[in-house]
């Protein structure tokens, strides 16, 4: 059985528990690179595309590691996108594009495939092998059935949200790691339960 989500956010938190000022550094240079980029005049949109999706994916599986180790967020595992980056970026880009044309079909429908692909970059990171389509599918398969539980976790922190707009956006540089970390704790127990249940089949 998947943990609850009380649970998640408070792995999220000891994960983060003295370590949040390097989260902030963290997330104030992913937001500072994907911002910047993107407000470059014409090229800005592709540029974004080509650096700061890879940057995306080395910011969610940095945060990850501070649910298994007590170093601090390394800074350089932002740009691990870059190591990879054929297969980072065709994945991702990928995941983007079918985010998009399910959202212009349908706003809804397009949350929901958003919902579906949302393992995609630490299946990256976990299964080198895998690229494309099939790091997308195999988040597919992982999220069947646990899509809302996503999504109830994500809405379990709108409080939190309220609370960042009123603190002119500052919170937010604490948010977003806290958002994280609490996905990568989804993932990790997601992915365990996953295991249990392959080896009880076999």
């Amino acid at each position: 059985m998947l943990k609850q989500n009380s649970e998640l956010r408070a792995e999220a938190r000891q994960a983060l528990s003295g370590r949040w000022m390097m989260a902030v550094v963290a997330t104030i240079i992913y937001g500072a690179i994907t911002g910047g980029l993107s407000a470059i005049p014409g090229a800005g949109g592709a540029i974004s595309l080509l650096v700061g999706l890879p940057v995306a994916y080395g910011f969610a599986n940095a945060l990850r590691e501070l649910l298994k180790s007590d170093k601090e967020v390394d800074l350089g595992s932002l740009f691990d996108g870059f190591k990879d980056y054929g297969r980072i970026l065709g994945t991702v880009v990928l995941q983007f594009v079918y985010t998009v044309l399910w959202t212009l079909l349908l706003v809804i429908p397009g949350i929901i495939k958003g919902y579906s692909y949302s393992m995609t970059y630490y299946i990256l990171k976990d299964n080198p092998e895998l690229r494309n389509n099939a790091a997308i599918e195999k988040s597919m398969a992982m999220m069947n059935g646990n899509k809302m539980k996503l999504f109830l976790l994500d809405l379990s922190f709108i409080g939190w949200f309220f609370l960042s707009i009123l603190t002119l956006g500052i919170g937010f540089l604490f948010l977003q790691p806290y958002v994280s970390v609490a996905h990568a704790a989804f993932y990790e127990d997601l992915k365990a339960q996953n295991a249990t249940a392959t080896a009880g089949a076999e």
